[in-house]
């Protein structure tokens, strides 16, 4: 087989590359909040409405769950973010340096490695398909909301109440 061009027969490569660009040429899909919801349910996420938030459902996977509502700027965006469920509510990740534990409304346990793994795999699954922007340090592990260090509590200074412009600061 010969690679050299014949003058009477149009040019292959060209040819290849004029379909090429009328196969790539798509419209970009910005799918709005129900076809979100839709393509989480056919992921195997549970999706159910959330009581006391208008317009809050709460998408749940492998004992992970987050509350979503519809956005202003993007189709979705986070009412709670992503955490262990318990009795229907999204238990906040608190880091207290030594151990992270699961914080709801009435308790606080210790997490453990499974359910770490498992916030962190639901995270990770709906970033990827709600389309949110997935971060370095969230790729790494598992981060939490919460950050409080026993050696650093209590350390916060109180700051004096500040001056406004208009109020006399005393002297005149």
């Amino acid at each position: 087989m010969s690679l050299e061009k014949k003058s009477d027969s149009a040019d292959p490569f060209i040819t290849i590359l004029a379909d090429w660009k009328k196969i790539m040429a798509r419209k970009s899909r910005n799918p709005n909040f129900d076809q979100t919801l839709d393509t989480l349910r056919a992921h195997s996420f549970d999706v159910a409405p959330y009581p006391g938030v208008a317009a809050g459902v709460l998408v749940s996977k492998h004992g992970a769950g987050a509350v979503l509502v519809p956005g202003k700027a993007a189709p979705v965006e986070f009412w709670e973010r992503p955490g262990a469920v318990f009795g229907g509510k999204v238990a906040r990740l608190l880091d207290r340096g030594y151990q992270k534990f699961l914080k709801t409304e009435k308790y606080e346990l210790p997490a453990t490695f499974s359910q770490l793994q498992a916030i962190h795999l639901f995270s990770e699954e709906l970033s990827q398909l709600v389309g949110t922007v997935s971060l370095y340090n969230e790729g790494l592990g598992t981060t939490s909301d919460l950050y409080e260090y026993d050696r650093l509590k209590g350390r916060e200074a109180a700051e004096p109440a500040s001056v406004q412009p208009w109020e006399p600061a005393g002297g005149h």
